[in-house]
């Protein structure tokens, strides 16, 4: 199911015309016009796929191509650094296929002129990809489903793509779901959640289902807790607007966080297909504990930076970003407990964080096993052995470390950490990528393992409500510097429990 699985034993995606709404948006610009061009570099992309932007700009086909190039020459610099350069051939292959349509997502004009883009490709298969703010999302599908643009054929595929956010609470993401499923069948959804397109976030299922060590000890009687922290060092930089009105749990937990969550607690699927292993995510998502709204409140932590200093330079709080309230109560971090109740995980939490203006930039889950029985090192200056853990690290040194406890040399019994592990880097050669590169690929060629299921979403929203219904009652922010890993009271949440947060980096 990886990458590279596919990259060395996949045929090109089917002929398709790929619309992309909001083309002339950041998402097209950083990240879906390098992960075309890389798929294009491996082969992965049929000679008939036709790349269509649509947006209100005027623009003309060649202007709209010489654009999305000058973005990639930029992304490639900035990733990769002097001295790279985009491959001129798998350009000229890619840009055959890219045209533009100018035209008013509200206007039905606009889809006849799809209509006849898709007439004109020589295959009835489209992918309609809303890259568009979310208040799009359904009016966009109506239209697309009105205009006849959703209808299949017997050898002919439509499909939609749908970027977070999902919603904003429970009774959104219900109601969105319900417009599309009045329309579309589920086959035809692919909600993306761009973590899921990373390597590492996909070898935790192979690890954890192919290596029968794992097995044995992935439940509550050996796991003391599990840590899944997404920590971001940037501020919000110019998505003041939108993190206004989205905040830090909003815009990661139900999705990203919860899909971590999902991968490492959910029961072995019975066959790698879309339906076995989302089926088994959505079980778990669902058994998460609905908190009350007291209990909700006790178990999490707001935090919003303040204005602080890494490496000699001064860094903005977050009331004095762009567009951003000067007396602003979004929170820019967020500490959860939650508990799922079944059989494998009760009584075991799972703490998640995420921040922005933090210390490092670092994803990563940490599986906290129980300690070992220490009697036997009663008559030693050893009182309480340190707990040992599994780190696995999304981003950005992708790679699996257990952390041990050694011996060290010398007369005395004294003990030391070590680390034995793996870096994805020291064993296989990586590709430049932006994450989206397997997404963008499963969605051409049908396979939807990787996406979320409406069961899925909804589930997540439902176990992050009760935290949105208490803020709503008590909206208190912990401030932060920027440049520490979050407020005080973060910590305090583990701290309670005897806990302490892995060091992060």
């Amino acid at each position: 199911m990886t990458s590279t699985r596919k990259k060395s034993k996949a045929l090109p995606a089917p002929p398709t015309t790929l619309f992309l709404f909001g083309a002339r948006g950041d998402l097209v610009k950083r990240l879906l016009t390098p992960a075309l061009y890389n798929l294009s570099r491996d082969g992965l992309l049929d000679e008939g796929l036709r790349i269509v932007g649509v947006d209100h700009n005027a623009v003309s086909d060649a202007e709209f191509a010489t654009l999305l190039e000058d973005f990639l020459r930029d992304e490639v610099l900035n990733k990769q650094g002097q001295g790279a350069s985009v491959d001129a051939a798998v350009w000229a292959r890619l840009t055959r296929g890219i045209s533009y349509v100018q035209g008013d997502f509200l206007d039905d004009a606009t889809y006849v002129e799809l209509a006849a883009r898709i007439a004109a490709s020589g295959t009835g298969n489209a992918v309609f990809y809303l890259a568009t703010a979310p208040r799009f999302f359904s009016e966009v599908v109506q239209r697309l489903a009105t205009s006849g643009l959703l209808k299949e054929g017997p050898e002919t595929f439509r499909r939609v793509v749908i970027e977070k956010p999902f919603g904003s609470d429970l009774q959104t993401a219900e109601a969105l779901n319900a417009c599309l499923l009045k329309v579309m069948s589920e086959k035809q959804i692919y909600r993306i959640d761009h973590y899921l397109g990373k390597e590492t976030v996909q070898n935790i299922l192979v690890s954890r289902f192919s290596n029968s060590l794992f097995e044995a000890f992935w439940n509550n009687h050996y796991i003391d807790h599990v840590q899944i922290t997404a920590a971001e060092t940037v501020g919000v930089q110019t998505r003041g607007s939108f993190y206004e009105h989205t905040g830090a749990l909003r815009d990661m937990v139900p999705n990203h966080l919860f899909q971590l969550l999902a991968m490492v607690a959910m029961e072995p699927p019975a066959a790698f297909g879309a339906d076995a292993v989302r089926g088994e995510k959505a079980k778990v998502v669902g058994a998460i504990r609905p908190w009350s709204m007291e209990e909700a409140r006790t178990n999490s932590v707001r935090g919003q930076y303040s204005a602080g200093e890494v490496a000699g330079k001064t860094l903005a709080g977050y009331r004095e970003e762009a567009n951003v309230a000067p007396d602003s109560h979004t929170e820019t971090y967020v500490a959860l407990k939650v508990m799922i109740d079944n059989w494998r995980w009760v009584g075991v939490p799972f703490y998640l964080r995420t921040g922005k203006r933090m210390s490092v930039r670092d994803t990563e889950i940490v599986i906290c096993f129980k300690p070992a029985p220490y009697a036997q090192f009663r008559n030693t200056e050893v009182e309480r052995l340190s707990p040992t853990y599994l780190r696995i690290q999304i981003q950005p040194n992708e790679g699996m470390w257990f952390d041990l406890l050694a011996k060290k040399p010398g007369p005395s019994l004294d003990m030391a950490n070590i680390e034995l592990g793996f870096a994805y880097r020291d064993f296989f050669e990586m590709q430049p990528s932006t994450g989206y590169e397997t997404l963008i690929y499963d969605c051409l060629i049908g396979d939807q393992t990787l996406f979320q299921r409406a069961d899925n979403i909804e589930n997540g929203w439902r176990a992050v409500q009760p935290f949105l219904d208490a803020w709503k009652q008590d909206a208190a922010l912990q401030s932060y510097p920027a440049g520490e890993d979050g407020p005080a009271a973060g910590d305090e949440l583990l701290a309670r429990d005897g806990r302490v947060w892995h060091t992060l980096g």
